[in-house]
């Protein structure tokens, strides 16, 4: 038997009270959100595709072309901290049409200018952006949502969305890129799509409306959180939990994820091309993980939800070593023919996908609705920095740990989360 909800203190159409099925209004506004999310997940996740043509095309060095990751990951967290706590004021719905507007700017630039600076300008647009995104996305979210069970699952469905469009990102630079001419510029026209994307989403989302109109947000006539506001949040001890567990979740995500495709082919002996496709199976799996998760929760409760998730994360992480090393080395040829380490590591994705949207959940609806944007204001910023450090860790790690062991070391930072899981429960129930 599912225990009983976190009581939730959100505005108008966000009381728990509210039954009955959703209004269609509330049904476009949901998928008007996710398709504005999903446009980001794209951007921000061609990173690599992108490092890997600007070197042949840009004629620039490796060194010269890493700089990408700072310009989205950096403005992301700077946005976050200095521009967050102001979201309300602007209006929810104005700031994420203004969000997508500049994504869509960015990827005009490109093909147009047609030079290194304008790609890098292009991910500051976007990490600009996308800061702004998600703090308005889980605010509105916030309104619409009518118990704590209800808020994760509108949210995990949102995220499983972004984690498609993560698999999608790839497929869809690869279809714009000649591998027998890598200098061609063939590739820019992608850009041209993007922009076209991130345009639809703006105008689906200009037009969507539910109980309070999302653009009349700033109208409630709540005191608007400062910056100081935003850093006083960290005075309660539960979002003092919350924070570091954030951090250790997008530590994970972003470690394992950066470096899978390196660990396919350098450990489990795939083909660069086979390692790539096997690493966009853990994006896949963590989007089945959400839609699973959002039934799930409501029979479990989100504490049993995630400490199990967690216990088999730690379970797949040392089973794969041992797999890997019972295996013996052969060349791949195909699907069928990859060991099972290649195939479970993946899966870790499956159990990794409900711990990021949950515990944001408990944590954003345990508090009042005018202090939920500088609440994920945090959230973004903490994610940032989690993710940045993770990827470098991990790089560190691979260096200097041999073979798959290197996942053991992700070990200690699922034992912390699975600390702040525990100290959440005692603070905010379940």
């Amino acid at each position: 038997m599912a225990s009983p909800p976190l009581p939730v203190t959100m505005s108008g159409a966000a009381q728990s009270s509210r039954v009955g099925p959703r209004p269609a209004r509330e049904i476009y506004a949901i998928g008007a959100l996710a398709m504005g999310y999903a446009a980001f997940a794209i951007l921000l996740n061609s990173v690599g595709p992108v490092i890997l043509q600007s070197i042949d095309y840009f004629h620039i060095t490796k060194l010269t072309a890493s700089t990408l990751e700072a310009f989205k990951d950096l403005t992301i967290a700077v946005v976050s901290f200095v521009i967050a706590a102001h979201v309300p004021r602007i209006g929810f719905g104005r700031a994420i049409v203004a969000a997508l507007g500049l994504a869509a700017a960015g990827c005009l630039l490109v093909p147009l200018a047609n030079s290194f600076w304008a790609v890098r300008a292009m991910f500051f647009c976007v990490g600009f952006g996308f800061a702004l995104m998600k703090v308005a996305t889980y605010a509105a979210i916030g309104q619409i949502s009518r118990s704590t069970a209800d808020h994760a699952r509108i949210l995990g469905f949102v995220e499983a969305l972004f984690m498609l469009a993560v698999v999608a990102s790839a497929w869809i630079f690869a279809w714009f890129i000649d591998p027998t001419h890598p200098a061609d510029a063939g590739w820019l026209r992608v850009y041209w799509l993007l922009a076209g994307i991130c345009g639809a989403a703006a105008a689906l989302v200009s037009v969507a409306r539910w109980d309070a109109p999302i653009s009349d947000a700033a109208d409630h006539g709540a005191e608007q959180p400062s910056i100081r506001q935003m850093l006083a949040l960290l005075k309660a001890v539960s979002i003092r939990w919350f924070v570091p567990g954030v951090f250790l979740y997008v530590f994970i995500e972003q470690g394992l994820g950066t470096w899978l495709p390196s660990i396919n082919h350098q450990v489990l002996m795939l083909d660069s091309a086979m390692a790539v496709r096997a690493a966009s199976a853990f994006a896949l799996s963590i989007a089945a993980g959400r839609f699973v998760a959002g039934v799930i929760v409501v029979r479990t409760g989100w504490f049993a939800l995630l400490m199990g998730c967690l216990g088999c994360m730690a379970a797949l992480l040392v089973a794969v070593p041992l797999l890997a090393g019972a295996a013996s080395p052969h060349e791949v040829h195909g699907w069928l023919d990859m060991p099972m380490a290649a195939w479970a590591l993946p899966l870790i994705g499956f159990f990794m996908a409900p711990i990021y949207p949950t515990l944001n959940s408990v944590v954003l609806t345990s508090v009042s609705q005018e202090r939920q944007a500088g609440l994920i204001g945090l959230i973004v910023v903490f994610s940032a920095l989690g993710g940045t450090t993770g990827s470098r860790m991990v790089a560190l790690l691979f260096s200097a740990v041999p073979g798959v062991g290197v996942l053991y070391s992700l070990l200690p930072p699922i034992a912390l989360l699975a600390l702040v899981v525990l100290a959440l429960r005692r603070r905010v129930g379940n």
